[in-house]
């Protein structure tokens, strides 16, 4: 298990993290979503010991990290799959970490087997590695000491569509067998398809958190007009909580006939309205964090149907 309690980190004036707590737990995949600069990397790094906490404490495995026994073999981190030696072969790389965690050198053929990586690909050097074979290698690493707790920072950066498959579906067995897994990532669907719970940070704090089935069943209205904002507002006004997502789309709680009508008494046409249960975790996400997003994506229309 991981627990984060009350967790902050400020660089200077700069807020990273602000009284962040959640709980990843054994045999779940927990994914932990937000745009970029949300604090995401930040609460990891506290978490595996790389940087101090300003005040709060995360426990991995009821412990600190800098206080458990062997952490190699019960803790494994992937947060940066580029932080490799460029100089090294894959072999050397993940034979050091065998060699560091005590194992015995058969167990670097069995990872180079586990994450798919051939003999010729094992003896180049890593400079010489695309970013996908970087995170096949990072994720060896990881499992090398056969550990209880996953931490992984964006591990299907470069992969292609058969490599996102095979990691969603080594994590899946890697919870199903007991272990812990908290997975970052800006890959909305792959967490949507892997993820049993959800911890979404917007701004260095906690917006959302709860089971996938949870916060997407509970997602409310999705009504769409030419004005979002216009929409918005009087959803608002009418005393409805309403976040605008994008394109004009609005995420609202309340019923279906309480936006309707909402809508209606504003003026507003609304030019789509329906349960948001299948709106998805793309929808909920861009809702949730919609004041931290860095991105705002603009939709004109294009009367000739040229490409955009």
């Amino acid at each position: 298990m991981i627990t984060v309690e009350s967790l902050s980190k400020s660089y200077g004036s700069f807020v990273a993290v602000d009284d962040v707590s959640f709980t990843a737990r054994p045999g779940r995949v927990t994914g932990f979503l937000g745009p970029n600069g949300a604090g995401k990397s930040t609460t990891m790094r506290v978490m595996v010991g790389l940087t101090g906490p300003g005040s709060g404490e995360v426990r991995v495995l009821g412990r600190r990290f800098a206080d458990l026994p062997d952490p190699g073999r019960e803790v494994g981190v992937l947060l940066d799959a580029s932080a490799q030696h460029a100089g090294r072969t894959g072999r050397e790389i993940l034979t050091i970490a065998a060699l560091t965690m005590g194992l015995p050198r058969t167990r670097v053929d069995e990872m180079l087997e586990r994450v798919s990586l051939t003999p010729d690909e094992a003896s180049r050097r890593v400079r010489n590695y695309s970013l996908g074979m970087r995170q096949r290698l990072g994720i060896g690493t990881a499992l090398m000491g056969d550990p209880e707790v996953l931490v992984l920072d964006e591990p299907a950066n470069g992969l292609d569509p058969a490599g996102i498959r095979w990691m969603r579906d080594l994590l899946r067995d890697f919870a199903d067998q007991g272990g812990t897994v908290l997975l970052s990532s800006h890959l909305l669907h792959e967490i949507e398809v892997i993820a049993d719970d959800l911890v979404v940070i917007g701004n260095g704090r906690i917006v959302a958190q709860g089971t996938k089935e949870e916060l997407l069943a509970g997602a409310g209205t999705l009504v769409r007009a030419a004005d979002g904002a216009g929409l918005a507002a009087a959803l608002t006004t009418a005393g409805i909580t309403a976040r605008p997502t994008s394109g004009g789309a609005v995420l609202a709680e309340a019923d279906l006939t309480r936006v309707g009508q909402a809508a209606f008494a504003a003026g507003i046409a609304v030019t789509e309205l329906r349960a948001a249960d299948g709106a998805g975790l793309e929808e909920m996400f861009l809702a949730l964090t919609a004041e931290s997003q860095r991105d705002v994506v603009t939709h004109t229309s294009n009367p000739e149907g040229a490409a955009a």
